[in-house]
């Protein structure tokens, strides 16, 4: 979706809140006519959350949400990597917001801040070992992958679980092939009865 206000998220010189309103109204200006044929041949958009966009954590989609009064055609390609390095529990967005979740990445990060870089990257290249975090292959950075599958199931989601793969320190062919095998070792469905159910009562 872009945003008209991104390059103020460090608000100094300061940001006003009339400045952040005026920019989420420029996203509905812009994309209210999109959604409105969208719902005519009944499509849904699944925006994926994160740094530039509109909506970049949590609050910023719950007022994407509310500036377009909830409309069913804007949910959230759930991306978790995004939401780590911020500093957000991946798990807890689809907990809050269970009937956004349009569409799932797979996609690992790992935060290593060593006292010398900071999360902003250090306009140093993904895959830098000195930059403040990066993406990883599935199973190899932070993101609580079985949180989120128990998450999934909980909400009842039976969307794609869909590899997006940005290691840049690693093989890709490799990294692609392990990260194909993490997601369906990692995927479990729900379980349909209680686990004492079996148990006969004395």
């Amino acid at each position: 979706m872009g945003s008209p206000i991104w390059p103020y998220w460090y608000s100094f010189p300061q940001t006003s809140q009339e400045i952040v309103d005026e920019g989420f109204k420029t996203i509905v200006k812009r994309w209210t006519p999109l959604f409105d044929e969208m719902d005519k041949l009944g499509i849904k958009f699944a925006l994926e959350i994160h740094p530039t966009e509109i909506a970049f954590d949590y609050y910023s989609f719950v007022k994407l949400l509310k500036v377009f009064d909830y409309r069913k055609t804007l949910g959230m390609n759930f991306d978790p990597s995004h939401l780590l390095w911020q500093g957000i529990k991946p798990h807890l967005m689809i907990r809050e917001l269970p009937d956004r979740v349009y569409h799932v990445h797979m996609k690992d990060a790992s935060v290593t801040l060593d006292g010398l870089t900071g999360i902003l990257g250090s306009h140093l290249e993904f895959g830098s070992t000195k930059r403040g975090w990066n993406f990883r292959s599935l199973g190899r950075g932070g993101v609580d992958f079985l949180a989120i599958i128990r998450e999934l199931n909980e909400i009842g989601y039976d969307g794609p679980l869909s590899v997006e793969w940005e290691d840049s320190g690693m093989e890709r062919m490799l990294g692609v092939s392990e990260s194909y095998a993490f997601v369906k070792n990692v995927n479990f469905s729900a379980s349909t009865v209680a686990f004492d159910k079996a148990l006969k009562n004395d």
